[in-house]
């Protein structure tokens, strides 16, 4: 194993470096001490390779690997351990979910993750409007159980299906709404922390600290009162004035308020243990405004007009974001916009409909737009919206170079925001960077990522720093703070000096000197800060040989920005079916791929492809692509698991699954071809003692049941019956995969039958066409494009004379609409055949004449292929299922099977907790009459096998139905 990186070295030797600060009335000189244990010793720290690699990064920059992750199980043992910590002089990092874009949720020494278990929502009391949480609860969470009774917690960053209430009160995190509910800060009543000498604090906005008898409060006030000129003039000068410490809440006219300023002090003071926030009521009436500008900067200069009519949010973009959307979701993902190329969102709310409506007309008036739009459809403003979190989410990745948190959420007063913007894209325009600004307008909090050339150029780091530089200075003099909520971190805190003077800094030094003497607590940050470009991840991978050798792949790996979309609480798409039945952060595509990130820098996880760490991490990945459409930067974790495969066993032994259930087309074909063979393969299978036998010889877990062999091929049964009945309408091919094909099931014939009694001539293949889907899942992507190639001089011919192609198994569809092009990326036929392909229900919805049939009364669950889901869409289903009168159940994420996943020994368990998560639930609420629906051949195994349930398919729902 290597050694730690340089920034967990500093804490290895005897400190022999003292820094002096100077305030009035204060001299402080802190000196840190040696350490007297290691991380192995203390309770609950885990230093293995795989953990320290999950946690070296967070959603910023940078990389600081740490000594070792604790995740304590209850706040028992955080304070145990804290204490531990402590007295062993280890730094200590507290980190939530890790979303933070500025570096500070890492560390040298120990992390600690809370958000594991420390979630307990303690107390909610609806009519105090106040809620007692741990740390690691998730905003969303706490927001969902506020609104039984019509309460939320106010701020609302754009992770708030994920980041913990602990971190938005580490980094004073805002949202867009922060203009109707405040920052974290404006809504934290107390909190209990232990401060950096081991003392528990409990400080309370509702009780007077200055009557405390705690040490560092009483010490903390006397400075205060020596400074009360210097914080009047520097610090609350406007909203987003959130860098640095925010002293303006230990003014006495604020009441001497330490709950409050510990808020957005990034953990350097005090480790939070529990905290009491204040929850608000969404006033009833609610309206949307679309402002049309000229140009984003002029759009910026009607703040001064806009926020006098009290808006809860006002959001600003322009015509780059909007084309960013265009591009990669489609023309329908942009509604009609009002005239112009700058625009701003407006949300009012309030008791009084007709006063909403009134003041929503005033504003337009008043706000000297183009065009403007009162937006009373909540559809439409839903899509409106959209445009914004959407543009957002894709802006790191939509420029030709990759984008870059690092001058992430710059703010200035809002009646500047204007000439600040025109002066940004000048800044940009001159270091020749490009970005897609866009923000919080009302609150003047501009968000830009930027393509920095920190891997393409060896002077990356350099202009890196030269352009922060320059935009730390113009934000400065604009009177802007270096964060507008995201904090300073590592990004940021180099840059302190520029809008703060240097009594400020001492002061800032001098309240750290009082809560943490020894520099333990997040250490880096704020006060003695890191340089801003030390630690920088990206430029780290210029010297990885893979960089040299196959660059794509790295940039593909880095497309993961951390932003933990995986990681949510609340599943809205497939992403991340494994994290969502274990919980650990090694199951997230966002571990994951940090970990093949540390593969490729090779200084902590050192052994290339075939390392232990790798292989772990990727283990219970389901190759499902869910990651490929619900993650913002488009991380395809299945692709690059079926890379790693590759690499790994190139020219070596493989696994038995791999020849098993990778080649399972294979022994189909060869089963099916020879008369009594599938029928000795049946008994062998399915009898008690030799199934056991056949499984360990496959590689598959003994806990599994079997699917039948069919007696002969199902597609060559289906062309003798079915093959050129002539329809009115024309030909189509009934292309059957090799699962169907293979395993007994009636749905071929069902579809043909289907498809003739619409009036269509089904065409079925004589020739074998594979598209190589288990090759790819096992990582044989040689196979995998011999199978491709053959499957395409099968199938072209058909897409050539404009004859469409109907599958029967939707993952088998989606190879061509994803890998295909990857692994063979030398026959323009391949995108021909892509084309030409599609679902049983995308062909119908496409026929004119077809009539679904009435299911009025009927329940349906439905469980979609996760690679239908993932790259294909399941709108056409979900479109003719309405139209049946049917209520529908759309199953959100996996079955658990995922093709031969749940099949390798050891998966078993893990299968059926994926299935717990999603699919059984559904089936438990929708009871015993339910029509299951599924149309993945995996799908309906898993069903079979850990339910009894026979699945129908979209053809047989169809047939068993139509009279």
């Amino acid at each position: 194993m290597s050694s730690p990186p340089t920034t967990s070295q500093r804490w290895d030797a005897p400190c022999t470096r003292s820094t002096r600060w100077h305030t009035d009335g204060v001299t402080v000189t802190s000196r840190s001490r040696e350490r007297v244990a290691a991380p192995s010793s203390l309770p609950g720290v885990d230093v293995s390779t795989l953990t320290r690699g999950l946690y070296s990064t967070d959603a910023s920059l940078y990389r600081v690997v740490p000594e070792g992750v604790a995740v304590p199980r209850d706040t028992d043992e955080l304070a145990a351990l804290v204490d531990a910590a402590l007295a062993a002089h280890m730094p200590i990092t507290l980190r939530g979910a890790g979303t933070s874009c500025a570096g500070n949720a890492i560390g040298p020494g120990i992390v600690i993750d809370v958000a594991r278990h420390l979630t307990a929502i303690d107390h909610l009391d609806a009519d105090a409007r106040t809620a007692v949480v741990q740390p690691g609860v998730v905003q969303d969470v706490l927001s969902r159980q506020a609104q039984r009774d019509g309460l939320r917690f106010g701020p609302d960053p754009s992770t708030f299906s994920r980041c913990t209430i602990g971190g938005m009160i580490g980094n004073n995190a805002c949202g867009p709404r922060a203009l109707g509910y405040g920052r974290t800060s404006d809504n934290v009543l107390a909190l209990d922390i232990i401060t950096g000498t081991g003392e528990r604090l409990t400080v309370d906005s509702r009780r007077d600290a200055r009557a405390s008898d705690s040490p560092t409060l009483r010490a903390l006030h006397t400075l205060v009162m020596a400074n009360l000129g210097l914080i009047r003039t520097q610090f609350g000068r406007f909203g987003r004035q959130v860098s640095g410490y925010s002293l303006e809440w230990l003014l006495p006219e604020n009441g001497f308020d330490v709950a409050k300023f510990l808020a957005g002090t990034e953990g350097t003071l005090g480790i939070i243990t529990g905290a009491t926030v204040r929850l608000v009521a969404d006033a009833p009436a609610k309206t949307m405004l679309a402002l049309g500008y000229p140009t984003m900067p002029e759009a910026a200069d009607a703040m001064p007009a806009i926020l006098p009519f009290h808006p809860t949010a006002v959001e600003g973009m322009d015509a780059r974001i909007v084309d960013v959307v265009r591009r990669s979701l489609g023309e329908d993902a942009v509604p009609p916009l009002p005239q112009g190329a700058g625009w701003v969102f407006v949300e009012l709310v309030g008791d009084d409909p007709q006063e909403i409506a009134a003041r929503a007309a005033a504003l337009v008036t008043a706000s000297g737009c183009l065009e403007g739009w009162i937006v009373e459809d909540p559809a439409i403003a839903t899509s409106l919206w959209k445009i914004r979190s959407d543009g957002a989410g894709l802006a790191g990745v939509s420029l030709e170079r990759p984008a870059y948190a690092g001058w992430e959420d710059a703010a200035v007063p809002p009646e500047k925001l204007g000439a600040y913007l025109r002066d940004f894209d000048a800044l940009l325009e001159r270091h020749g960077l490009h970005g897609l600004p866009y923000g919080h307008f009302g609150d003047g909090c501009v968000h830009c990522r930027i393509d920095f050339p920190l891997t393409q150029e060896d002077d990356g780091a350099a202009r890196y720093r030269a352009f922060i530089e320059d935009a730390a200075d113009l934000a400065a003099s604009f009177g802007g703070s270096m964060s507008g909520e995201h904090g300073d971190g590592r990004a940021r805190s180099e840059l302190l000096g520029r809008m703060y003077s240097p009594e400020a800094l001492a002061l800032f030094a001098a309240i750290k000197h009082l809560f943490d003497p020894d520099n333990l607590l997040n250490p880096g940050v704020l006060v003695d800060p890191r340089p801003l470009d030390a630690d920088l991840r990206a430029p780290q991978v210029r010297r990885s040989p893979l960089f040299r050798a196959d660059p794509q792949f790295v940039e593909d790996v880095h497309r993961c920005t951390g932003v933990g979309k995986c990681v949510s609480a609340s599943l809205s798409g497939v992403m991340c079916p494994s994290w969502q039945a274990t919980h650990e952060e090694k199951d997230s595509t966002r571990g994951r791929a940090r970990i093949l990130q540390e593969m490729i820098n090779g200084t902590l996880v050192t052994d290339g492809w075939r390392s232990a760490e790798v292989h772990e991490a990727l283990d219970l990945c389901l190759s499902c692509k869910g990651c490929s459409r619900d993650c913002p930067t488009g991380t395809d974790m299945a692709a690059y698991k079926s890379r790693v495969q590759y690499e790994s066993f190139k020219g070596r032994l493989r696994p038995l699954d791999h020849y098993s259930m990778g080649w399972l087309p294979r022994w189909g074909r060869l089963v099916s071809s020879i008369p009594l063979l599938p029928h000795l393969a049946n008994f062998f299978m399915q009898t008690p003692g030799l199934s056991t036998l056949v499984k360990k010889a496959a590689g598959v877990d003994t806990h599994r049941g079997m699917p039948r062999f069919a007696s002969g091929s199902r597609r060559a049964a289906a062309r003798k019956e079915f093959d050129g009945r002539p329809g009115t309408k024309g030909e189509v091919v009934l292309w059957v995969d090799s699962f169907s094909d293979a395993f007994a099931g009636d749905h071929v014939a069902t579809m043909a039958a289907v498809l003739i009694a619409n009036g269509w001539t089904p065409r079925l293949l004589e020739r074998k066409a594979c598209c190589g889907l288990t090759w790819i899942t096992t990582g044989q992507l040689d196979g995998a494009a011999r199978e491709l190639r053959n499957a395409t001089d099968v199938l072209h011919p058909y897409a050539a004379r404009g004859i469409k192609i109907v599958g029967t198994e939707p993952s088998c569809l989606a190879v061509w609409k994803s890998d295909a092009a990857e692994l063979v990326p030398d026959d323009p036929r391949v995108g021909e055949v892509a084309a030409a392909v599609m679902t049983l229900a995308e062909f119908l919805a496409h026929d004119p004449t077809f009539e679904v049939p009435d299911l009025s009364g009927h329940t349906i669950v439905a469980q979609p292929h996760c690679h239908e889901a993932s790259v294909m869409g399941w709108d056409a289903e979900a479109k003719l299922l309405a139209a049946t009168g049917a209520t529908v159940v759309k199953v959100k994420g996996c079955c658990g099977l995922a093709g031969n996943h749940g099949m390798i020994a050891g998966h078993y368990d893990f299968s059926k907790a994926v299935f717990a998560t999603n699919l059984e639930p559904a089936l438990d609420a929708a009871g015993p009459d339910a029509i299951v629906l599924a149309d993945g051949f995996s799908c309906r195994t898993q069903l079979e096998d850990l339910r009894g349930l026979q699945a129908l398919t979209f053809a047989q729902v169809l047939a068993a139905h139509t009279h």
